[in-house]
């Protein structure tokens, strides 16, 4: 098999068994590092309040930016008693995705009508708002914002803010750390020893958290001189900006379609050519998002 004796690094919690599951049956060794964990927002209160909000005034538009938290809204929304309510305003109101996994979510409940970013990173987000709306078109209009973990992303809210839009986020998930410093550490010492071949990134806090733990131990020259030596492999361009901003060369990323499957794909197609100056990710038409994917 292709990845026979590759040993491939997947520092992934939520879909762990799956991932390493689709790296074994092409013959890889996986080494599982669960950086992180995806938890519901602590108060549960202002997410709440948000559906409630959404769902009584609708805004002009939605903005979704990853499938699991409108997993997250759904599921709240079901605890109380409004999921169909919250499905039914979010088919009367435009929703513009910055990926195809909320694009995903929203089609497993029935709503086909999503637009998607240009390019699904906040830059493409930017653009596809600035193409829909000119300026001072949202004046005193409210546009809801679901944001990635807890970050505030001010680069889009600025942008939304230039539009003279009322911005109303909600973020309806949390990330926390999963695994212990030690295993941590130990990873980083794996990669400096070079006995890694690829490390796969899904997230971008499982990056934080390597980076992180680093500098506490005083280990990033060894973290350095792992992430030069393996090859890294990175979901979609979210994560590959953000690898590469921390100076690491992201030589793997699928072709469009970001989701566990494809990435596998990529990772096998390429040591299929590895050497050659041939490689390309696959297309969507080898790695489906319908199959095996993390939508996320």
């Amino acid at each position: 098999m292709t990845l026979t004796g590759r040993k491939i690094a997947i520092p992934e919690s939520r879909e762990l068994a799956t991932l390493s599951q689709l790296l074994r049956k092409r013959g890889a060794e996986v080494y599982e590092v669960p950086l992180v964990a995806i938890l519901d927002a602590p108060d549960p209160g202002p997410v709440l309040a948000w559906i409630r909000r959404f769902i009584d005034t609708p805004p002009a538009i939605l903005i979704l930016l990853t499938g699991e938290g409108l997993r997250r809204l759904l599921s709240l929304a079901d605890t109380h008693e409004l999921r169909s309510r919250l499905v039914a305003t979010l088919g009367s109101v435009p929703v513009l995705t910055r990926g195809p996994k909320p694009e995903r979510v929203l089609r497993d409940i029935g709503i086909k009508t999503s637009i998607q970013a240009d390019v699904p990173t906040t830059a493409g987000v930017i653009t596809t708002l600035q193409t829909m709306f000119q300026a001072g078109s949202l004046a005193g209009s409210r546009v809801g914002l679901q944001l990635y973990g807890e970050d505030p992303n001010q680069l889009l809210q600025d942008a939304l803010q230039k539009l003279h839009a009322e911005v109303d986020t909600v973020a309806p998930y949390v990330y926390a750390n999963e695994a212990d410093e030690q295993k941590v550490c130990g990873f980083i010492a794996e990669m400096a020893a070079g006995t890694v071949d690829v490390v796969a990134f899904t997230s971008q806090p499982q990056l934080h958290r390597l980076m992180q733990v680093a500098a506490r131990h005083q280990l990033m020259e060894q973290l350095n001189q792992g992430m030069g030596s393996a090859v890294i492999a990175a979901v979609g361009p979210v994560v590959k900006e953000q690898l590469e901003l921390a100076g690491y060369k992201v030589s793997i990323m699928p072709e469009r379609v970001y989701f566990m499957k494809p990435l596998v794909m990529a990772i096998q197609r390429y040591f299929e050519h590895c050497g050659s100056d041939d490689y390309n990710s696959p297309s969507e038409d080898e790695g489906d998002s319908r199959s095996g994917g993390t939508p996320t």
